[in-house]
């Protein structure tokens, strides 16, 4: 059996004249890429050239919205009602869509960013936001996410799920990631990383912080660009996938090729 992953990378984190990560060196190995939407970074003219080089470079645009915390980067916890969550996501993917039509794309899937993210996978009613926006929107996008309460009501309302594989961060045993704030969230060896990133794709599981072998249906890798040497390591994740004869494909292939 041929396994089929989907590559993909959070881009558009700049704001103004700040710009995070090398969108130009990512972009070469992707095959899908989250997109700011302007709560947590990007602005209209970052979001324009984004979508605007995805397409050129034909890479499945994603919306990766977040709560409204620039000063954060989208990372502290907000007490949002739901209500607030639900309205917020909505904009955010609306005006990436927008952009997306501009370039002749459209918005391929939904992948909630930095404590949003975070929290939907253990809050069911910020879950059920998410996915109520997405819904009413358009019911053709995929949520992009982990094992969880987002994952969970999105496939009770009949959208397309993508799970993601996170190889750089340290799992617990309820398959959560450990927070940035605590010591060992980060995995740092690149040796390590390509070893879980394999794991993950071609064994479906991941080693936790505890050492147990924790079930990951990984369909999307998550690769970084913002921090020294990840260009280089999302560079050697992806040789080494090719390599084992794992197949790289959009998001929409490799479910699809899962019957999802």
């Amino acid at each position: 059996m041929t396994h089929l992953v989907d590559l993909v990378a959070d881009l558009g984190e700049g704001f103004g004249a700040y710009t995070m990560g090398d969108d130009q060196a990512l972009l070469e190995m992707l095959t899908s890429a989250n997109v700011a939407c302007g709560f947590h970074a990007g602005d209209p003219r970052i979001m324009d050239d984004t979508v605007r080089t995805c397409v050129e470079k034909q890479v499945a645009v994603g919306a990766h919205p977040s709560f409204p915390d620039l000063v954060g980067f989208g990372r502290r916890a907000m007490d949002l009602a739901p209500e607030e969550v639900r309205t917020d996501v909505l904009y955010q993917i609306g005006a990436l869509q927008a952009f997306a039509v501009a370039h002749g794309t459209r918005v391929q899937h939904v992948a909630p960013h930095g404590r949003l993210g975070n929290l939907v996978a253990v809050r069911a009613d910020y879950a059920r936001a998410v996915v109520d926006a997405v819904a009413s929107l358009d019911e053709s996008l995929i949520i992009l996410a982990q094992d969880g309460e987002l994952a969970d009501a999105a496939r009770a309302r009949g959208l397309r799920v993508g799970i993601v594989g996170i190889a750089d961060r340290a799992y617990r045993d309820d398959g959560t990631l450990v927070p940035r704030s605590e010591p060992g969230a980060v995995i740092h060896d690149p040796d390590e990383v390509a070893r879980r990133t394999l794991r993950m794709v071609t064994e479906g599981v991941i080693r936790s912080v505890d050492g147990t072998d924790v079930p990951v249906a990984c369909d999307t890798v998550l690769l970084h660009g913002d921090s020294p040497g990840a260009i280089a390591l999302a560079g050697r994740i992806r040789e080494q996938l090719l390599a084992a004869g794992v197949g790289i494909t959009s998001l929409d292939n490799v479910l699809s090729g899962k019957g999802v």
